[in-house]
């Protein structure tokens, strides 16, 4: 007879949380100005104004969208907010930056609001593996807001977990 095969894991008190289940769904969209600077380092302010006015905006509906320059232009703030103004009616979120910023901001917020009351007093691994976008400093941010409620604090998976923090 097959002896039978226990999942120690599952039940073990060890609480998984997976960043990659909070992503926030939309497209993402780098929007880089350098096309409406003069020779993609002069920001004429006329022309600017003329550009952000005759742009469809509509097609940033529900996008998460990250401004930057590419160039070594000096671009002054209110251009960047020019765009943010025009951008708010359609975009989820707009940052100046790249899109690693966008993401990094998303997740900033995501974490400031998650309840982890859950996870009071418990093992807990923050999954390391993941099919989206899930930045670095995210995983510092969860890291910090679970260290005053869990037990331990491990990253990775189950199978072969980094312990990080454990509470004497």
């Amino acid at each position: 007879m097959a002896e039978e095969i226990i999942n120690r894991v599952a039940n073990s008190k060890l609480r998984v949380i997976d960043l990659e289940d909070y992503y926030p769904k939309g497209k993402r969209i780098s929007f880089d100005i350098k096309d409406w600077l003069l020779e993609g380092f002069v920001l004429r302010e006329k022309d600017f104004r003329a550009y952000v006015k005759a742009h469809n905006w509509s097609q940033y509906q529900d996008c998460f969208v990250a401004l930057h320059c590419s160039t070594d232009a000096i671009v002054p703030d209110w251009a960047y907010m020019l765009i943010a103004v025009e951008l708010e009616s359609y975009s989820q979120q707009t940052v100046i930056g790249t899109l690693e910023t966008l993401e990094s901001l998303l997740y900033a917020h995501i974490i400031s609001n998650l309840d982890v009351s859950e996870y009071e007093g418990f093992p807990v691994i923050i999954k390391g593996c993941s099919n989206k976008p899930v930045p670095a400093n995210a995983l510092v941010l969860l890291a910090q807001k679970l260290k005053p409620v869990a037990k331990s604090i491990m990253f990775g998976e189950a199978c072969s977990s980094v312990p990080l923090f454990k509470k004497r």
